[in-house]
């Protein structure tokens, strides 16, 4: 992700520093983070119009893995070891409520 991607990421949406696959994968994100997971059905469609199967297949895969190394850390008190400086990665402003500082 550029430097631009990550300013805009709460707002993705909108930003046009992001294409459209990449709005889309950060809204299948998005929608997996969630409990319970629900996709919605033309979140899918969306998104089959745009990736195969095989690709799809790996997005999931990809976001499932990064949710489950985060919850996984959570539980363990794992946080930032600072090798990234300072910098960090903002979440979409509809992810932020409810989400424990």
């Amino acid at each position: 992700m550029t430097e631009e991607q990550l300013r805009d990421l709460p707002r993705y949406r909108e930003s046009p520093a992001f294409s459209e696959e990449e709005r889309l994968v950060i809204e299948l994100a998005a929608e997996m983070t969630g409990s319970p997971v629900n996709i919605p059905p033309e979140l899918l469609q969306r998104l089959r119009q745009r990736f195969d199967e095989p690709q799809l297949v790996e997005l999931a895969a990809t976001i499932a893995w990064e949710n489950y190394r985060a919850r996984f850390n959570r539980v363990f008190g794992v946080r930032p070891m600072g090798f990234s400086e300072g910098a960090y990665c903002l979440l979409p402003e509809t992810l932020r409520e409810g989400i424990p500082e």
